[in-house]
């Protein structure tokens, strides 16, 4: 949960510390490891809402069905965790896409990500097509956060 209180800038360089140390340089893959590890509490939240909100007696109803752990998990408890998993999905899809500080932290030449092309871009003066990229991108946003809510809410 470390990364939702701490901010972006100490994630950043901790992680860059850590590749560093460890002399990992795998270009975009730094990019992926690091976007990973910092998005995982904002996945786990919802799902783990969802968790606490299912009602263990369906699975137990699945097993006097003679349902294996399997199917019961297939068929009973997935679906009912699905709203939560999509949930957190595309929770953790807009803070990797509006992640500029430790995307601009654990980047390496020749890897870019949306944000790190727009400060690029920037750096020539407020052009029409930052404005257009930055209104695509908060509506994209708006969006997905709004689904993201609706279906976390959904059956609950």
């Amino acid at each position: 949960m470390l990364p939702l209180v701490l901010p972006e800038i100490v994630v950043g360089v901790a992680t860059l510390a850590l590749f560093s140390t460890i002399g990992l340089s795998l270009g975009y893959g730094n990019l992926i490891i690091a976007h990973t590890v910092f998005c995982i509490p904002f996945a786990y939240l919802p799902i783990r809402a969802r968790l606490n909100d299912m009602d263990l007696s369906l699975e137990q109803a699945s097993a006097d069905l003679y349902a294996g752990p399997w199917r019961t998990f297939r068929k009973v408890t997935l679906p009912l965790l699905m709203p939560g998993i999509v949930s957190g999905l595309m929770l953790a899809f807009i803070v990797s896409l509006d992640n500029f500080v430790i995307s601009m932290m654990v980047s390496q030449a020749g890897t870019t990500t949306l944000p790190i092309f727009i400060f690029g871009l920037l750096r020539m003066g407020v052009t029409p097509d930052v404005n257009a990229v930055s209104t695509l991108i908060l509506g994209v946003s708006v969006l997905f956060v709004s689904l993201s809510y609706l279906l976390g809410k959904k059956n609950t």
